[in-house]
């Protein structure tokens, strides 16, 4: 530890006349760029058992300072060690399972650091690499759409910063494994601030250990994070805190920590936490993190869903729906994101589009169908259909969430969420608890500690879909996963009745029940192979789909849209 302290003070004496980087400084390459896509075939042969991180943040240079001690199970015969870092945070020294190497021994000249290994490691055996590297990390331009180090000051000018990870992935911060399923078994955190502030972060909190000039390290452990979840947020917080007791027997520790001067509002927001427990145990089933917390940090980028510590920077607006829609989404990802994981960004509809589509259902379960309706036809408006939502393929994020690299970029949100509403009309309330059940925990019956984070994917939804129904809804995830335009139902009246027909993208039969209101009376027509007949009278009033069930191709929406997207060409020329 005397050693760590002495590099620190070395770094920070060095670093004091060197400038501080801009937004998007300092540049970072391709390969850090990215997360996720095709896993590299060396790291492909690792078990990730354990991380120990211990970091320094020195907010007057920027600068951030870490040893990492790595631990690894081989999968298969392993003569090197390649984990992703940023290049920008050099690596000072490196010792395998306590052997101190050469600097010859390593290279990281784009972003993936390579370290040949004193001795091969057979498989089934273990490998244990101790990092010590540092430097001026990556500054988001605008997180959390992009990544890296956000620095900022409070109202009242103390430093206040953060991490934020999801689009270019961990190795910004710490060497790791930078895709979906390189997630450790567990992570310990050793966090050193300047003196007055603070470092809430993942999973529990271990202790506070404060040191002789003033400055403290919080020491946290989490199991099983997400790793793009891993997260610094630091600043001179206050807390709220109490703890919920669960359906399911259990108590749950409740955290929020916010700047000062807003214990008010910081309150007001508290009190939404145990309610959306209250929704999301009752609906989905139990908390997946309950012994280790459910948290809450203020930070300077609007929000991102880190596992135990979920980062919020809404400011505490207010909405006609009467609940924080950005602490509720980022929430929703405890459950689609950290306890459920895709494997493959592909299928990252699994998170974002469960994520959206519990605002509008929290909103029925608190006001009742009026509620849901609306919030429902506001996600409807942005719905773009210019890409399929998923591809096949193994993707990197940018190649899911960016429209200009091939993705579908918002419609996993919202297409996503709406996809969801449809098939919850079509199996039913009972069966799609079910199915969200099974995706989410592996089981039916999920109870405090039968479970544990487990990946998935859109095959496996599928299947879990057809095991709960009985049913193959090949159909209706062609159509609306794997083509971009959404089906079109065609309306026929004539003398003998209205006729029904689904034109839907693939040519393949669409048999979507419809219903149809006739002069006040629902009839639930089937649409065996895509096509329905009713008989109406001719003067009937007709109202079709008149409870908005069903996800398909609207004109007004798309003159809408068209219009909406040709006024704010027409606003940024005149500015």
């Amino acid at each position: 530890m005397t050693l760590h302290r002495i590099a620190f003070a070395l770094l920070c004496l060095g670093m004091t006349g060197a400038s501080l980087p801009k937004k998007g400084e300092p540049p970072i390459t391709a390969q850090t760029q990215k997360s996720g896509g095709p896993i590299d075939p060396d790291q492909a042969r690792l078990r990730f058992d354990s991380a120990d991180l211990a970091f320094e943040v020195l907010p007057e240079t920027q600068t951030l300072r870490g040893i990492a001690t790595l631990s690894f199970t081989a999968k298969a015969l392993l003569d090197r060690l390649v984990v992703d870092l940023d290049r920008n945070l050099p690596v000072d020294a490196i010792t395998i399972d306590g052997v101190t190497l050469a600097s010859t021994a390593w290279s990281n000249p784009e972003g993936k650091l390579s370290v040949t290994l004193p001795r091969a490691v057979p498989t089934g055996g273990k490998v244990t690499a101790r990092i010590i590297y540092g430097g001026q990390p990556h500054v988001a331009v605008k997180a959390p759409w992009d990544d890296g180090m956000v620095w900022a000051k409070t109202p009242t000018g103390e430093p206040w910063f953060a991490t934020t990870a999801e689009g270019s992935g961990c190795d910004l911060f710490w060497p790791c494994l930078d895709f979906p399923t390189g997630e450790p078994g567990v992570v310990t955190l050793h966090i050193t601030v300047p003196k007055g502030l603070k470092a809430p972060s993942n999973g529990i909190l271990l202790g506070v250990e404060e040191l002789s000039d003033g400055r403290t390290t919080w020491n946290w452990r989490v199991k099983q994070p997400n790793t793009y979840g891993i997260a610094l947020t630091v600043g001179p917080y206050e807390q709220v805190s109490g703890s919920y007791k669960s359906r399911y027997g259990n108590t749950i520790p409740l955290f929020y920590w916010y700047l000062p001067g807003e214990e008010e509002k910081a309150r007001g927001l508290f009190a939404e936490f145990a309610p959306t427990l209250d929704f999301f145990e009752s609906e989905i089933g139990p908390y997946p993190f309950s012994d280790e917390k459910l948290g809450v940090v203020e930070t300077p980028h609007k929000g991102m869903e880190h596992q135990t510590i979920n980062a919020y920077g809404n400011g505490y607006a207010k909405a006609p729906e009467g609940f924080d829609w950005l602490f509720h989404h980022e929430f929703a990802h405890e459950y689609f994101g950290n306890q459920m994981t895709v494997a493959n960004w592909d299928d990252y509809w699994l998170h974002e589009g469960y994520a959206s589509y519990m605002q509008p259902l929290y909103g029925r379960w608190r006001e009742g169908n009026a509620r849901y309706a609306t919030m429902l036809a506001e996600q409807r408006k942005s719905i773009a259909n210019l890409r399929p939502v998923i591809s096949g393929k193994v993707r990197t994020e940018e190649e899911v969430y960016e429209l200009a690299k091939g993705g579908p970029g918002q419609d996993i949100y919202y297409k996503g969420s709406w996809m969801l509403h449809t098939l919850r009309g079509l199996i039913g309330d009972r069966a799609f608890r079910s199915v969200t059940r099974l995706a989410v925990y592996g089981r039916i019956d999920p109870r405090p500690g039968n479970f544990t984070p487990r990946y998935t994917s859109t095959d496996a939804y599928e299947r879990i879909v057809r095991r709960v129904t009985g049913k193959d809804y090949g159909w209706f995830f062609d159509v609306y996963l794997r083509h971009a335009a959404l089906p079109d139902l065609i309306e026929t009246r004539t003398a003998r009745g209205l006729s029904l027909r689904w034109d839907a993208p693939g040519g393949r039969p669409f048999p979507m029940p419809v219903d149809v209101q006739s002069d006040g009376r629902v009839v639930h027509v089937p649409m065996t192979g895509g096509i329905g007949r009713l008989w109406v009278a001719k003067s009937a009033h007709i109202v079709i789909d008149p409870d908005a069930k069903l996800l398909r191709r609207s004109v007004a929406i798309e003159r809408y849209q068209a219009w909406r997207d040709a006024e704010a060409r027409r606003a940024k020329v005149a500015n």
